[in-house]
């Protein structure tokens, strides 16, 4: 059976609805940066996701292909998640979405190296005809976060935010939202077949100890 990051990691994807304090370990994903309003029809932030699925499918099939991945194994290709910030305002502000800077990114096992990568770029370029260019290979430590399940709507999300804000303050530790620490969100649902308020969302901020 397909190894799934989601039911083996239970404490960092499938959280509960109510803000809990977790320390995120280093991670490594396939990304995309861009700016502007992830809703616009055929916009950079679709762009970015087509990208990114084209060089995960890439690696995961890697197994029907002579190139040969050390230590490899069979898994389900994690679920898209994305890093958020704007200018002048710290965490998010979702009556300006225009202004989003983002990036989208999906996990990659940690037997994927950088020459995975650059193989599998190489590879989706030759296949797809397609520019890949714009995808990148990151190493992620988060550190200290509060996170939360948030069913529902995405412009919902401040009363989660809310939540966290009050549970983590509570617990002796202070938002850390930075140019370097940013408002982080797992999507365990696809909007295209989900009804808004049956939406999965795991959001996460980090934070520091008081």
């Amino acid at each position: 059976m397909a190894f799934d990051y989601k039911k083996e990691y239970k404490e960092y994807y499938m959280p509960k609805n109510k803000p809990a304090i977790v320390d995120i370990p280093s991670m490594n994903f396939i990304a995309v940066r861009g700016e502007g309003d992830p809703n616009t029809e055929g916009g950079e932030y679709k762009q970015a996701i087509e990208l990114l699925y084209g060089i995960a499918y890439t690696i995961k099939m890697s197994k029907k292909t002579d190139y040969h991945i050390e230590g490899y194994f069979d898994y389900v290709v994690p679920p898209l998640e994305g890093l958020w910030q704007q200018e002048g305002t710290a965490g998010i502000d979702y009556s300006r979405k225009s202004d989003f800077k983002w990036t989208a990114m999906i996990r990659v096992p940690d037997f994927v190296t950088k020459s995975d990568f650059d193989w599998a770029v190489e590879q989706a370029m030759k296949k797809k005809k397609q520019d890949f260019s714009k995808v990148e290979f990151m190493t992620l430590e988060e550190g200290l976060c509060v996170q939360c399940m948030h069913m529902g709507s995405y412009d919902d999300e401040p009363a989660t935010v809310a939540l966290m804000d009050s549970y983590a303050d509570e617990m002796g530790y202070d938002i850390d939202i930075s140019d370097s620490r940013l408002h982080h969100e797992i999507y365990l649902s696809d909007p295209r077949k989900t009804a808004p308020e049956k939406l999965k969302t795991v959001v996460r901020h980090p934070v520091k100890k008081r």
